[in-house]
């Protein structure tokens, strides 16, 4: 293995629209709402807490119980 293959040994990119599982948990910061529902944006991809009453910059833990990773969107819960 050369140094430049070793330097670049698990070099990844990241992707602007991540995918997530039901039942994936993570901590999120609350980048808006609309209505009764908190939303969370993680690159473009977009995440709904419904009737969560969270306000907006603040730092929760999420389950995610729905994702569409065809349009990017999903439904996530509280821990």
């Amino acid at each position: 293995m050369s140094r430049l293959d070793a330097f670049l040994a698990g070099l990844e990119f990241r992707t602007a629209t991540p995918q997530y599982q039901p039942g994936d948990e993570l901590p999120v910061i609350v980048t808006g709402r609309d209505g009764d529902d908190a939303l969370v944006r993680i690159g473009d991809t977009r995440l709904r807490l419904p009737d969560t009453d969270v306000a907006v910059d603040e730092e929760v833990r999420i389950r995610v119980t729905a994702f569409d990773a065809d349009r990017s969107t999903g439904e996530a819960e509280l821990v």
